[in-house]
């Protein structure tokens, strides 16, 4: 559904893979030379951009999102829903990530997390069980 949203190409791949905290943590210092576990980390491969317009983007290797669901718990529960939806939310996140969004400086982060809200607000997971 976000792929889609995003227009990353239909064949494009992804892995998406979930840790515990003490992995979460060791990758997080390898990575980004920072301490502490974190909710989400995304390795990026052909650096694979979204489409414009009505086109898709190219087929190719996205990368890796990596996700924790026991420090996202917490997250979900200062948020008021469920792991469920705090863990797409994250993987939303993660895949703006690869497909180049960031949040470094308030100008992308208002666009990335605008994106991200509207994809997260079109797809609600709890919805199709």
């Amino acid at each position: 559904h976000a792929m889609a949203q995003i227009r990353v190409h239909p064949d494009a791949e992804l892995a998406v893979v979930l840790v515990d905290e003490p992995a979460m943590e060791q990758l997080h210092i390898q990575w980004m030379d920072e301490p502490g576990p974190t909710d989400v980390l995304s390795f990026p491969m052909d650096e694979l951009r979204p489409g414009r317009g009505d086109e898709v983007s190219a087929e190719g290797i996205l990368g890796d999102i990596v996700l924790c669901p026991s420090f996202a718990v917490a997250q979900a529960e200062q948020a008021g829903h469920s792991l469920l939806s705090e863990l797409h939310i994250l993987t939303v996140h993660g895949l703006l990530h690869l497909v180049g969004y960031d949040h470094v400086e308030k100008d992308e982060e208002k666009i990335m997390f605008g994106l991200q809200g509207d994809i997260v607000a079109s797809f609600q997971p709890e919805n199709t069980v």
